[in-house]
């Protein structure tokens, strides 16, 4: 959640972020309505418990009608404590539920509007030109059905719609390149984890998800527990109620993860192949840092996505997401977007977001400072890479035979230089 005191100090700042995002403006006044009422019915109620505790002394003293007069005005002053402690706990009830209610606030300087808003930062790659070549590119799933590394029918026959299965060389390029984004992990100083991908609904919360797009998350009733859509929610969960030593630097960590997610709203969406799916996997970058170095931080992650890219020769660009088109937790994202011939258009492969001390305010991660003194710090996240990056890999490095040449740095963790038709 946001901290309260922004809200106190700086409403404007927060109302200018409700509108970036299309979002209610209204709940600011709501808010410092509620967080008025809490603290007014408290400063009263304190003020009443120091008399309350007189009372005992002077009662003890008194004698006859003095001190039935004084028993008298002691049981008024009881009830009106208690009047006061029921409104300041009906206000923070209040409170609590608008604040959790607003997003992060954004960073100044990020496009205002929805999806088709966002602004184009980088372009890198030139798109191949098929035609010049002398033939027409297939798309990914004809690709991958051709080379024995993709089966969609049995995939439904199993899980239903947007479920699949990598088989053979298909199984063996998914592994290669989330090895190659581990190794590469590893080298810029992240621990490797192997996160779980069920939690419970205060790290999920927690992480917030769910919030605006709780209908995106799949819900084992039966256990109160939550499938993960990424790493991010386990490794936000982490460290929860900790403090933690940031004088070294950033605490990075690189999740490896089954993510699940309900695609609910995407009927009739890329519905061919393995672009929006139930079930993909993915290695997820997360950072702790100091609030003050994490847009530093922030411009880490986003170098570590292009290393990663460049490694799959692919044409991209690097998008800022509009205010309307983050999610909840996030106060700016870089969207990574690869070029995909079949579709003449980029799409989403990574992208990195900057949560400031929004999930480890709700979260409650610390870390102490030089005086002694605790404060919230900040978290971000990152992809290094996932199933959809298939697509791009098979489209973009295709040859009129149906074979796919194999990006160079992902030869040694593959063992193939070329995958071959079967057949």
């Amino acid at each position: 959640m946001i901290d309260i005191r922004l809200l106190r100090e700086d409403p404007e700042a927060v109302r200018a972020s409700q509108r970036a995002r299309g979002e209610d403006e209204g709940i600011v006044d709501a808010i410092l309505s509620a967080d008025e009422r809490r603290r007014s019915s408290l400063t009263e109620f304190e003020q009443l418990r120091a008399e309350q505790k007189s009372f005992g002394k002077k009662v003890a003293a008194a004698k006859g009608e003095e001190k039935a007069a004084l028993v008298a005005e002691a049981k008024k002053t009881s009830d009106r404590v208690k009047e006061l402690q029921a409104a300041a706990d009906e206000a923070e009830a209040e409170l609590n539920a608008l604040v959790r209610r607003v997003p992060n606030v954004v960073i100044e300087g990020i496009p205002s509007g929805g999806e088709d808003d966002y602004t184009v930062l980088e372009t890198h790659g030139t798109a191949r030109d098929f035609a010049a070549e002398g033939f027409e590119p297939r798309d990914h799933l004809e690709l991958a059905e051709g080379l024995g590394a993709l089966d969609m029918e049995r995939g439904a026959k199993v899980g239903g719609s947007r479920f699949y299965f990598l088989t053979g060389v298909g199984a063996r390029l998914e592994l290669a390149l989330l090895n190659m984004a581990v190794a590469q992990a590893v080298e810029h100083g992240f621990t490797p984890m192997i996160t779980p991908t069920l939690v419970k609904n205060d790290v999920m919360a927690g992480a917030g998800f769910l919030d605006a797009h709780a209908d995106e998350v799949y819900r084992l009733e039966a256990d109160d527990l939550y499938l993960t859509g990424t790493s991010e929610v386990a490794l936000a969960g982490y460290h929860a109620d900790e403090i933690l030593d940031l004088s070294g630097g950033p605490k990075r960590y690189a999740g490896w993860s089954t993510c699940y997610r309900r695609e609910a709203g995407s009927y009739g969406k890329d519905t061919r192949g393995i672009i929006r799916v139930h079930q993909f996997q993915k290695v997820e970058m997360f950072s702790y840092c100091r609030p003050e170095d994490a847009e530093a931080e922030h411009q880490r992650l986003l170098d570590f996505e292009r290393e990663m890219l460049a490694k799959i020769e692919v044409p991209y660009r690097i998008i800022d997401t509009a205010a309307g088109d983050l999610g909840g937790p996030a106060a700016r994202k870089f969207d990574c977007e690869a070029w995909v011939p079949t579709q003449g258009r980029y799409r989403e492969l990574t992208s990195t977001s900057n949560c400031t001390t929004y999930q480890a305010r709700r979260l409650n991660v610390r870390e102490r400072s030089e005086s002694g003194a605790t404060r919230i710090v900040a978290t971000l996240n990152g992809t290094l890479a996932t199933t959809r990056w298939l697509v791009a890999i098979l489209e973009n490095h295709q040859q009129p035979d149906g074979s796919v040449v194999v990006p160079r740095a992902l030869r040694p963790f593959l063992g193939l230089d070329i995958l071959t038709p079967q057949g």
